[in-house]
């Protein structure tokens, strides 16, 4: 489709403005969708570096885990140090395939550090000094058992860790929490210390008492549906004797506790929403086995179990208090808890958006963002009182020199509008488009991309993304839906999505663009919409179900939810049950049986190595659309899973995805140099 010659005299006035900063001088107009944009695709790449863990080495300095797009999405063990120094050899990487969606790949004590190597997902140990990396675990002749969120028993020279051992069947594979023995010498087996159940998390040693918390949960719950919290007793040979379930048990008590911690006393502390539907702050009383609340809010404070390691709130130094983040009303809270006489503070840092926390004795690091600032690492050192804030470091950023880029950022704007269906109140963060070169022309209205999340058990959060400001600094408008069944809003709010998968999402997805239309602010005939994983089948539901959208971009996305369920990996294999129904529900909210439905172009992406959406899903409704005669596009990558690590992929999926949209439904000439792949029914 060829674009009108307005536009291309705007482009080319376009490519004649700066590409730093501002120019001080007065915008030029020009087609929302055709501004030159100095946040290229190979800056998004480039600052799409991810973080795997954080931890406290026996020094007080911290170690984390940093995925490299540059290097194929490795993932390196830093250590922080006047310059961060890589703390495993070049040939390792410290990720583990535990759930698929791995996580708590390395634990580290004093200064011996144990993680996961990638390739053959063995167990290693290493001083932090840069030492040659020694296996713990027996080599099987392939990466079918990994190790996840272990820690080191102080009481026993051992590292304790759940195992997933996929050997006899990939499909189911077996999950028990196991022992590894530390000790020098010959490399023994896995000694098993729980098993029996579906899953298992959070393994966490009283350092005080021979004893051990941790999470299990069964088919067909998620941890965040129903969860356990044990607590057992450790022999003086080691195994695990007398067991106690403190919370979860009780099935009039529809709760999830997560995220167990012995306290300095040797107390347990843990998350759980029971009560009031929110994951909030409480403690096991042990000669009793009572469960006390310690701290409740109408707010978040965790995060669902999509990958293992979290760590919420931790205990600064031997004293009872406790640093903690939580969610409210669509940003983070800070804050100090002295769980003793109950008295909270609450933290000021330029963060807006909080994850994991490690802590010392004054001082502790937090994994955080904000509409202006990345996804980073910062040091914070409180007063003796520890009710203030006395320093606050970035020692480590996502992308380091974004801040040549500030006068282009977007600011999310929170939304709270009504959805379609019941009328319930639903959220959202619209990213108006921002240039300050450029402005649109003075009778048009911006085109609107929309993101649905994945999950679908998850939340998007208002942060500075440039994977998002690509597309804002180019004229684009943005909208990252919090549709209902997302996290962040407690249980209420996440279960709407039950039995209801594909319309709930759905309809909260069309409603907001339809806000957005009427409020004047985007243009009703270019509304596009995008997502990854559970999103994608958001977006190729949205498209197939309802006539709100142009076009649509699935990443690894879902269309034949039957065969999601037959293929998919242990962790999700009963998770659609709940959230779609009977086999009536799975086949009317399958988008690939209703390709006669979709009117518009679709492109995909998919990683051939996907496990958890394996390839077929994306080429049936490739083949299906096809054949229908929509223009429609498929790119596949060699060596990625779910997610793609390596920034050559991460650069083509964004730029393919822009002059996919622009060739389309845009009208309008990126001013960028891209190469269009060839498009199926349309080139």
């Amino acid at each position: 489709m060829s674009s009108s010659s307005s536009s291309t005299t705007a482009a080319s006035t376009a490519a004649a403005a700066a590409d730093g900063g501002g120019t001080g001088e007065k915008p030029v107009a020009a087609p929302y969708g055709s501004w030159r944009s100095p946040i290229t695709a190979d800056v998004v790449s480039g600052a799409d570096k991810r973080l795997g863990g954080i931890a406290l080495a026996g020094d007080g300095r911290l170690l984390w885990i940093e995925g490299r797009p540059e290097e194929k999405g490795r993932m390196v063990i830093v250590k922080e140090d006047d310059k961060p120094v890589d703390i495993i050899p070049q040939e390792f990487a410290a990720r583990t395939l535990a759930q698929e969606y791995g996580g708590g790949a390395f634990s580290v004590k004093d200064n011996v550090v144990v993680f996961s190597n990638y390739r053959d997902q063995r167990l290693y140990k290493q001083s932090t000094k840069t030492d040659v990396p020694v296996p713990l675990t027996p080599d099987y002749g392939g990466p079918d058992v990994s190790y996840a969120d272990g820690v080191f028993d102080p009481h026993f020279s051992r590292y304790v860790t759940v195992i997933e051992d996929r050997r006899k069947s990939s499909l189911n594979p077996t999950t028990t929490i196991a022992a590894i023995s530390l000790s020098n010498g010959v490399v023994q087996e896995p000694k098993v210390l729980i098993s029996g159940n579906d899953f298992y998390a959070f393994p966490r040693i009283d350092h005080n008492n021979k004893r051990m918390a941790w999470i299990e949960w069964s088919h067909p719950n998620m941890p965040w549906d129903k969860s356990e919290l044990w607590v057992g007793y450790f022999s003086e040979s080691g195994d695990l004797t007398k067991r106690v379930c403190v919370a979860g048990s009780n099935p009039m008590l529809v709760e999830s506790p997560t995220e167990p911690k012995w306290s300095p006393k040797g107390e347990l502390f843990f998350l759980t929403d029971r009560g009031s539907g929110f994951w909030n702050i409480y403690k096991w009383v042990e000669h009793t086995n009572e469960v006390i609340s310690v701290y409740t809010l109408d707010a978040e404070f965790t995060r669902p179990l999509w990958v293992f390691g979290i760590s919420s709130y931790g205990f600064l130094g031997e004293s009872n208090h406790i640093v903690f983040s939580y969610r409210q009303h669509g940003r983070s809270y800070l804050g100090v808890l002295d769980s003793d006489i109950g008295c909270v503070s609450l933290l000021d840092t330029p963060f807006t958006d909080l994850s994991n926390v490690v802590t010392g004795n004054d001082y502790f690091y937090i994994e955080g963002a904000s509409a202006t600032v990345p996804m980073s690492i910062a040091k914070v050192a409180l007063n003796e009182d520890r009710t203030k804030v006395v320093s606050f470091s970035i020692i480590w950023s996502s992308s380091s020199d974004v801040v040549q880029y500030s006068s282009f950022f977007s600011a999310p704007e929170f939304v709270e509008f009504s959805t379609s269906s019941t009328g319930q109140k639903a959220y959202a963060y619209f990213y108006p488009p921002s240039n300050p070169n450029f402005q649109g022309l003075p009778d048009e209205k911006p085109p609107l991309l929309v993101k649905t999340h994945g999950g679908p058990t998850a939340e998007t959060r208002g942060i500075l993304d440039l994977s998002v400001q690509y597309w804002t600094s180019r004229g684009w408008a943005y909208l990252d839906v919090n549709y209902g069944g997302s996290t962040g809003f407690g249980r209420e709010y996440r279960e709407r999505l039950l039995g209801k998968w594909g319309i709930v999402d759905v309809d909260d997805c069309c409603s907001c663009a339809r806000v957005l239309v009427e409020s004047g602010k985007v243009d009703e005939r270019r509304l596009c919409i995008t997502g990854r994983s559970a999103g994608g089948y958001t977006t190729l539901a949205s498209l197939a179900f309802r006539d709100t959208f142009k076009a649509g971009a699935s990443l690894y996305g879902i269309g034949d939810l039957s065969l999601l369920r037959a293929e998919t990996h242990k962790f999700e294999s009963h998770y659609t049950d709940n959230l779609v129904g009977n086999e009536n529900a799975y086949y009317e909210r399958s988008p690939i049986n209703f390709v006669d439905k979709f009117t518009c172009p679709v492109i995909l992406f998919q990683g051939l190595d996907d496990k958890v959406v394996p390839p077929d899903q994306a080429r049936k409704i490739y083949k299906a659309l096809k054949e229908k005669g929509l223009p429609v596009a498929l790119v596949e990558y060699e060596g990625e899973q779910h997610g793609f690590r390596k920034a050559e992929n991460i650069k083509f999926t964004l730029e393919q995805q822009m002059v996919f949209f622009a060739r389309l439904v845009g009208n309008f000439k990126v001013a960028d140099d891209i190469t269009p792949i060839k498009i199926e029914n349309f080139d």
